[in-house]
């Protein structure tokens, strides 16, 4: 059934986060491709597609049980540049998506409620699907170089722990490691409400 879920935290992300994508997305440039990896409720891509008619958006979701939502977010848009949502699971090698052919990765909220695998796969599949000079841009709460600030989010990272020993807000320079090992550098970290930071990954040019 397709019914549009709530999702009040991305309501409230949503702006700050495009602020972010209208300075790293290119406006003019046709043709280009954008891979949402764990689009939740499906609200974001419809949202910012509207402000890049020229990049096609691409949900995704290892949860079978959003892609309803995810669906009805998508109808209700009625966008032409944000395309039918489909499942893929992060933590495996992507055999079934064609090498290098997005500019962009897209993952909101997802590095700290999922097990580190996915973290690893998160890297692992952008180095092979972003073409060169593509970027990967993460949305979430992390720790920076072993320091996690502030005492909310200490407190957030144990709760996420007491539900799932496997989740928990991830150091950036643990990221930057898998990153690294996968041709992709960080290139700018920004923070955003509520103690939130987008970072702007790149992966190697040809």
């Amino acid at each position: 059934m397709m019914r549009k879920l709530a999702n009040p935290a991305g309501e409230r992300n949503k702006d700050p986060i495009l602020g972010v994508l209208k300075r790293f997305l290119n406006i003019t440039k046709p043709d280009q491709q954008l891979l949402e990896v764990s689009s939740g409720v499906g609200l974001h891509s419809p949202y910012f597609a509207a402000h890049f008619p020229n990049i096609t958006f691409q949900p995704t979701e290892y949860d079978s049980s959003l892609f309803g939502s995810i669906e009805a977010y998508r109808q209700e848009a009625n966008l032409p540049n944000v395309l039918e949502p489909f499942f893929l699971d992060f933590s495996k090698p992507l055999t079934e998506l064609k090498k290098e052919s997005y500019d962009y990765m897209l993952n909101i909220n997802m590095l700290h409620i999922s097990p580190f695998v996915c973290a690893e796969g998160l890297f692992a599949n952008a180095g092979t699907l972003l073409k060169p000079d593509g970027l990967l841009i993460t949305y979430g709460p992390y720790a920076v170089n072993g320091v996690l600030t502030p005492e909310s989010n200490v407190r957030f990272n144990e709760s996420l722990k007491h539900r799932d020993p496997s989740w928990g807000i991830r150091d950036t320079s643990v990221l930057e490691k898998l990153a690294i090992a996968n041709g992709i550098t960080l290139q700018e970290m920004i923070d955003l409400p509520a103690n939130n930071k987008c970072l702007i990954w790149k992966k190697k040019g040809a």
